[in-house]
């Protein structure tokens, strides 16, 4: 069941929706107007499901370009969902901009219910009696802050639920999660909205126009995806105020969580320098991932040197991503990169049969000797004896060798190397553990049996 939570500027919807999930996904801040995409969050109510959608600020006053945007995200927020949950600053009392969102309310065919925020106590029970005037039924005190009336809501909202909703499952166990990362104003929001094929999230010249990590749930030949739109990663000494760090922090959990990251880079400036540091992020989080040369209608065919991107990257970046390149503006490859992120899922959590891999320990020794130990290592040369995968997402494998001391890191990065090539592992995160076994035990335990 999915519920719209609405209302004018800085009431605490944001604070109400974390306090209902009990999480603390959606941005609070003080200042007005911090939300402004639709951000679903799941939670449970007495075995109900619920996705609360939490939706920026409506005050029709404002005719700025970005709070048009925010209006007509609000009314598809609407128009999508089961109920509507008016909140409205109970301390502040009754205002304008309230009768002009339970107008708004009102005029669609919704169930709605007015919770009457910020009272924090039971003495101010009282202040939620003038919000009768919204014509939306009896106000439901709450704190978003105290946790007061939360439990009565959610019974509200579940008691409007029309009969027929079907259950939604938003974090389907098969669903890939893919991470839409970059810099500032490379173009992410509007290659999210190509993806969805509709205007999804808001899209601004503005940089910094997303704040939160928005979930989207779609589907691409028959494959469950969830798109994760973030909110640009600057430079760590660039992110200067509270607000900016907690979107930022955001940002880098949704990689923690996604099993693919698509880094966005903007083709008329090529790969930056930030551009590469978001793709290490990316990848030390355990994403499989790739790069994105977004923009490139505006690059054109002699704009970059699409060969050197891609050399320059490889030589950056130890898992050697694919870079691929797409406009968001004019579609194209947009459907490529699905496929390729949906590819780069399967190979992170697949696994590849032992005799297979014990093969290719076999070419790898062949095209180059493993090295001599030295005086330090006991003279005596490496020996590669058997090998089998350990687990995936991200592929995790297990060579047993005579002696790790003699594993140098430029036989481990060696192998690691032709590993990706064989299987196709460009961009996807390896771990090689090089186990020691002591053949004379191993002996001594076959001669006894």
């Amino acid at each position: 069941m999915k519920v719209a939570v609405v209302g004018y500027p800085n009431v605490g919807k944001s604070s109400l929706v974390n306090r209902l999930t009990e999480s603390r996904e959606a941005v609070v801040h003080e200042r007005p107007g911090v939300t402004r995409d639709r951000k679903e969050l799941s939670t449970d109510w007495n075995g109900r499901a619920l996705t609360l959608v939490d939706t920026g600020g409506v005050d029709l006053d404002d005719r700025a370009e970005l709070a048009r945007a925010v209006h007509d995200q609000v009314r598809a927020a609407l128009a999508d969902a089961d109920v509507a949950v008016l909140v409205v600053d109970a301390r502040a009392g009754l205002r304008p901009g309230d009768h002009e969102v339970a107008d708004l309310v009102r005029r669609g065919p919704l169930p709605a219910v007015v919770a009457a925020n910020k009272i924090d106590s039971v003495r101010d029970i009282s202040l939620g009696a003038e919000f009768h005037a919204l014509g939306l039924g009896e106000p439901i005190p709450v704190s978003a802050t105290q946790g007061l009336g939360t439990g009565d809501l959610l019974d509200r909202i579940v008691e409007l639920a029309p009969a027929d909703v079907a259950e939604r499952d938003q974090d389907a166990d098969d669903a890939v999660r893919l991470a839409v990362i970059g810099r500032p104003n490379v173009g992410k929001s509007s290659l999210v909205n190509r993806f969805a094929g509709a205007e999804r999230v808001i899209v601004s010249p503005l940089a910094g126009t997303t704040r939160d990590a928005i979930d989207l749930p779609i589907s691409f030949e028959e494959r469950r995806l969830v798109l994760i739109d973030t909110a640009g990663l600057r430079r760590q000494a660039k992110v200067g105020e509270a607000l900016e760090y907690y979107t930022s922090l955001r940002s880098r959990r949704a990689a923690e969580r996604a099993d693919v990251a698509l880094v966005v880079c903007d083709a008329t400036a090529g790969i930056t320098a930030q551009d590469l540091r978001v793709a290490e992020l990316a990848m030390r989080s355990g994403c499989a991932t790739a790069l994105v040369l977004n923009k490139w209608d505006l690059a054109g065919v002699d704009g970059i040197d699409l060969e050197y991107e891609r050399a320059r990257a490889h030589q950056k970046l130890r898992l050697r991503p694919r870079v691929l390149t797409a406009s968001a503006k004019s579609g194209r490859n947009v459907q490529r990169l699905l496929a390729e992120a949906i590819a780069l899922a399967d190979r992170s959590a697949g696994r590849i049969p032992t005799p297979q891999l014990n093969r290719f320990l076999s070419d790898v020794v062949s095209a180059r000797q493993p090295p001599a130990g030295g005086p330090a290592r006991g003279g005596h040369r490496l020996r590669l004896l058997y090998m089998t995968q350990t687990g995936e997402r991200p592929p995790r494998f297990s060579i047993q060798v005579n002696s790790r001391a003699r594993v140098t890191r430029d036989y481990a990065y060696y192998i690691e190397n032709r590993l990706r090539e064989r299987y196709h592992l460009e961009g996807v995160p390896v771990i090689i553990d090089f186990v020691e076994r002591n053949e004379r035990r191993g002996r001594g335990r076959r001669e006894a049996a």
